[in-house]
Formats: structure tokens, sequence, C-alpha cells
């Protein structure tokens, strides 16, 4: 039977002081784990081998509730990973890697009469010299160390009784079918029901495996790669030039355009502002006004003949397919006249509805847009743009998640305008954590989630 233990990623040194405080160290940063006894300090060396998994359930002592805090704080930060192997010191079967924030590996109970299959979002690939397994729905990613692991595990792209799967050469051991299906990669299911059906709700039945791929990895939250401008090609490739290399065929003169419209001076004077005046925020009635002038509902309408009976509205900006998929939730910071807060813009009654949310989660909210932009301070109000992704893919295929991102793009530069036009800052962002939304909201990251933001108020003077 494979021993499962907790050991220290290979990137991270912990260092304690005099004081009982214990340090994580890694890639130039140091990050505080709290204060501990040094009889903890000292067993908190041996997770750099690794210590077995059990011991964290025991709590049998001060040390052992000491252990486990430090270990979930390490976790919290994607700082642990999760080992099973042959024997304690011998080679590594299995690598488990969180990847969301609150990833803990639980094991649920399976019998020999369950039958589990791959889900359908469940993929292995090539990652460097290693092959990983993975699925956009998992907490974790499942690094393959034995080949015939890997073997075994192909076998359940059709659903396999445990039982019989236990008589076969390579069989992955129970401990390891339990941890996939704790991270939705297997699938429990039954004599008479398709895998689809098995699958999960509703809302997990629209999406195409391309798109909650791209949604889960292109944003924040839900894993652990290299997010946003990161440079990685430095040193590589050169970067391509600010303007593309002409063409070598005949040139044409354009005739001098004239004087410019209003129009098309408030598109010369479009910018991304990034400061604020935070003696003079934003007030509720602009606010209003922003939100009227981009996003409100000016009308209803059915069409018989069409299969969507869902109806469809007219907004100030174009969508694929009049599905006006997209929804805008407002973290406000300062906002005079409206209290600090979360709120949701409700476009049909042009109101904004508030919504309960921790205090911490609103400060991470707004910390991360800061961060995002390099902004010495929050935007007064952060605007995050979500998609109900069935309304779109009830209808397309192939290409929902795609029209999805057009549409954000399209209210973007409706945002920008507005703003500018009222004289006013504003700042598309382009990273998205869809994991606290998720949190914050209490919507599944698959029936609703965040596709864009945009930072708005009274800009600072430079």
């Amino acid at each position: 039977m494979a021993a499962f233990s907790v050991r220290l990623d290979a990137r991270v040194a912990l260092e304690a002081n005099a004081y009982g405080e214990i340090t994580a160290c890694f890639h130039g940063y140091s990050v505080s784990l709290g204060t501990f006894s040094a009889a903890a300090a000292d067993r908190a060396r041996k997770l750099r081998k690794g210590l077995p998994f059990a011991a964290f359930a025991s709590n049998r002592g001060n040390i052992d509730e000491e252990i486990n805090l430090l270990a979930q704080r390490l976790a919290k930060r994607g700082l642990l990973e999760f080992r099973l192997g042959a024997s304690r010191g011998g080679e590594d079967l299995v690598i488990i890697e969180p990847q969301t924030s609150d990833y803990w590996p639980e094991t649920p109970p399976l019998a020999a009469a369950d039958a589990l299959v791959l889900s359908r979002f469940a993929y292995m690939r090539r990652r460097g010299d290693e092959l990983v397994l993975e699925s956009p729905r998992a907490g974790a990613l499942f690094k393959i160390c034995d080949p015939k692991i890997a073997t075994a595990l192909a076998m359940l792209s059709r659903p396999q009784q445990i039982k019989r799967l236990r008589r076969r050469d390579g069989f992955p051991g129970l401990g390891l079918l339990a941890l996939l299906t704790d991270c939705q990669i297997l699938l429990k299911t039954s004599d008479g029901k398709s895998p689809q059906a098995a699958e999960g709700d509703s809302g997990l039945a629209l999406w195409e495996f391309h798109d909650l791929l791209f949604h889960a990895r292109s944003t924040g939250g839900r894993h652990a790669n290299p997010l946003g401008g990161t440079y990685p090609h430095v040193g590589v490739l050169s970067p391509l030039p600010a303007l593309r290399p002409g063409w070598p065929g005949q040139k044409i003169d354009l005739p001098d355009p004239g004087a410019l419209s209003p129009f098309a001076k408030l598109l010369r004077e479009r910018r991304s502002t990034r400061g604020f005046d935070d003696q003079r925020p934003i007030a509720l009635d602009e606010l209003s006004r922003f939100l009227d002038g981009t996003a409100r509902v000016l009308s209803r309408w059915n069409d018989a003949a069409d299969l969507d009976d869902g109806g469809h509205t007219v907004r100030p900006y174009p969508c694929a397919g009049a599905s006006y998929e997209l929804e805008l939730y407002l973290a406000v910071d300062k906002c005079e006249g409206l209290a600090r807060g979360f709120y949701h813009y409700d476009a049909g009654a042009h109101l904004l509805v508030s919504i309960d949310s921790a205090t911490n989660e609103l400060e991470a909210l707004l910390a991360g847009a800061t961060n995002a932009v390099g902004a010495p301070a929050p935007p007064q109000v952060l605007i995050t743009i979500s998609a109900r992704f069935g309304r779109v893919s009830w209808k397309y295929s192939s290409i929902a998640y795609s029209l999805i991102l057009k549409d954000v793009g399209t209210l973007l530069q409706t945002f920008y305008l507005m703003a500018t036009d009222m004289g006013l800052g504003g700042c598309a962002i382009g990273v998205e954590n869809i994991d606290l939304f998720a949190k914050m909201t209490g919507l599944e990251f698959h029936v609703e989630g965040p596709v864009g933001q945009f930072a708005l108020g009274r800009g600072a003077k430079s």
C-alpha cells in the first residue's frame, strides 16, 4: 500500500528566528507563518522530507495542533505538496500539487461495487519532462511519476467497477482513486447512467471542454501557474515591433480626414487612469449616470421564431446573439453617498443591491486590482464583469467562451468612452480571481464568474 505524506515544495525553505517566528522563503520572497513553539519548529524541519498525512488528523497534543496549523497556512499559499510513494523515502508514484488556496486532500469512501469514470474535463499532458493529470474543476494537479498508473487511469475512459479494477495489473490503489474522486477528476457513476449525466449540475452540462479550461486557466484563483506580466521569453525571443513591417505592394495615400467629429475627439482623449483623487471621490449620482449610459436595460423583447424563450434585452453596447450575458458587480471603496461594500447592479431596474461579503474578501478583491494595475491605492469603484455562461453556451457550440470575451471587449470600450465623456478616469484590468468571486457571491465558478474588471473613479491630476 502506498504511503501518503505531506512535504514542502522543493522551492521553499523554512526559517525560524529566536522568537519562534517561522518564515517561508521562496523565489526571493519571505512570508511569515506565525509564532510556534521550539518543539513545533523542530518538527517542522521534517516537512522537507515529508511527514505522514495521518499525523495531521490526530491532534493528539499541542505540537500536533501547531504543525497542523502550520501546514494549513503553507497549503493556503501553495507551498506544500502531497506525496504517494512506495514507502517513505522510496520512489514517488504520484505528487499532488494544490491549485486552489483552500485545497486539502480528502478521501471519500469508495465501495467495491462503485463504478468510476474519468471526468470529460480531465486531461493528461506533458509538462517539461513530466506527465500531469488535471482538470479545470480540480483543486489540485496530479503529477504521475509511474507510467503504469497512467495506463491504469486511461482505462477509466469508460466506467469501471472498483472490484474489477482490483483484479487488473497496475491497480493504482484505492487511496489514489479516492483522492481523484475528491478532485472531481474521477466521477462515481452507475449502470444505465451515462458519464455525461454523472458529471454535475445543469450549469456544468452547458460547458465544452476547451471553454471551461480556457476560463479556469486564463484567470486567477484555480491554478498555480505564473500569471500576468512575467516576461517569460526575455533573453530567448526578441519582442515583436510595435508596428508591423509594411507590405511591399503599391502604396495609396488616403485623403485628409479633415476636422475631427466630437466622437472622434472622444476616442482620442481616452486614457487608462490608474491613480485616483481620493480627496474628491466619485459621487453616487455620477455612478448612476455612468451605469445608465453604459449598461442599463433599454427595452425587452421576445421573438416567437427564436428557440430561446428566455427573452432578449437591448442595452447600450452590442452583444453576440443579443444574449447580454454580462452582469456588473461593484466593489466600492470610496463613493460619496454610497457605503463601502460589495454590490450587484440590477440593469433592468437600474438599482444597486448590497451583497453580504466578508471584509477580508472585499479587501482582497480591491488589493488584487491595485496590484494588477500597479496603482498606489485601490480604485474608488472596482467593477467586476461577470458572465452567466449558459446564456451563450445554450445556443452556440465551439465559440461560446470566445463570444463572451468579445462582448467583454465591447463593454470595456463603452466604459472607457463614457468615463472620458464624464471627465472620470478608468482602467481595464486583465486579471480576475474566479475563486474569490465564487466565495463572495456563493455562485459556482462554472455557473457565473468574472471575465473582466474596470477601475473607475475621479482621476488624480498628473
